[in-house]
C-alpha cells in the first residue's frame, strides 16, 4: 500500500481543482428572465418580484427557453406562468445577465446564465 504525505495530498487536490474539474464542468445552461415593472399614476416605478419555490427568496420570474419562441418571448411567457403578467405587457429589450449555480434534484449544482429582459406591464 502507498503512504501519502500531506504535501502530496494538497498537490493532488490543487491539481484536481485547477485543472481536472474545470475540464469536466459543463458549459452553463441558459435561462430567460423578465424584469417586470409598472409606472403608477404618480410616476412611481414598481418592480414585480416573486418568491422561489425552493428557498422562498425574492426573484424575478425566470425559466428555460422555449421551442418556437425568441428569448424575450419566453421570458414574457414565464412572467405570465409564474406571476400572472397579463396581455398588454411590452418587452422593452435586453437589460443584462447574471449567473448562478442551480441546485438540481439529483444533488448536483449546474452553472446557469440568465438573460434578463425589461418588460413594462399595465397592472
Amino acid at each position: 500500500f502507498f503512504k501519502t504525505s500531506s504535501a502530496m495530498t494538497n498537490t493532488m487536490k490543487r491539481a484536481w481543482a485547477e485543472f481536472v474539474q474545470p475540464i469536466l464542468r459543463r458549459p452553463p445552461e441558459m435561462q430567460v428572465a423578465a424584469l417586470c415593472y409598472r409606472v403608477t399614476p404618480t410616476a412611481e416605478k414598481q418592480v414585480l418580484l416573486i418568491t422561489s419555490r425552493g428557498t422562498g427568496r425574492w426573484i424575478v420570474p425566470k425559466g428555460w427557453p422555449m421551442d418556437g419562441k425568441k428569448a424575450a418571448e419566453a421570458a414574457l411567457q414565464e412572467a405570465w406562468e409564474e406571476a400572472g403578467v397579463a396581455d398588454g405587457a411590452v418587452i422593452e429589450g435586453h437589460v443584462g445577465c447574471y449567473a448562478y449555480d442551480k441546485h438540481l434534484d439529483d444533488g448536483y449544482d449546474a452553472p446557469v446564465e440568465v438573460e434578463v429582459f425589461k418588460v413594462r406591464v399595465k397592472q
